[in-house]
């Protein structure tokens, strides 16, 4: 949970530059890559992270700009990167608006009496569990994948290092 504005700001901003590099890394044709039959595609995946996100937050009372929830995903990769650019970054500027206070606050979230910190939290929570299955499908469409809190296995082999498979 977080007690303060600007602890969220900080561990988001970081947050949210790693998923923009798995987001910049997308290419129109890795969109329909599924792990299976029935489930999310790197498209509708990466879309998710765009605007659903948002949804959490925006029961928390917090206003920023944001597709719509029913918004089908762009069938452009450059095009939902740059719109979670702009998400994120709008994000970013409600929430400096915030006071400390706001994050005692608490809220309905999906059944439950939340206060806001928590659900900021849990926000960035949500996002990292998703990025972790934007990586795994972007290894099956052959992408590179950026390290995220230490370096990828392709960023093991540019630095000259064999990375570790333990």
């Amino acid at each position: 949970m977080f007690a303060s504005v600007k602890a969220f700001i900080e561990d988001y901003r970081h947050e949210s530059q790693s998923t923009q590099k798995l987001l910049d890394a997308l290419t129109d044709e890795s969109l329909a890559q599924a792990v299976g039959t029935g489930y999310r595609t790197i498209g509708m995946l990466a879309w998710h992270l765009v605007h659903n996100d948002a949804g959490m937050l925006q029961r928390t009372g917090l206003r920023f700009d944001a597709p719509a929830a029913g918004a089908e995903p762009p069938q452009s990769a450059a095009a939902i990167a740059r719109a979670y650019r702009e998400t994120t970054a709008s994000l970013l500027g409600a929430a400096a608006a915030w006071s400390d206070d706001k994050l005692l606050e608490t809220n309905d979230i999906y059944g439950q009496s939340w206060s806001n910190g928590l659900t900021l939290y849990l926000f960035i929570k949500h996002e990292i569990h998703h990025r972790g299955q934007l990586t795994v499908l972007m290894r099956q469409a052959g992408l590179p994948v950026a390290g995220m809190y230490g370096p990828s296995k392709q960023e093991w082999e540019a630095m000259g290092v064999p990375a570790p498979t333990r």
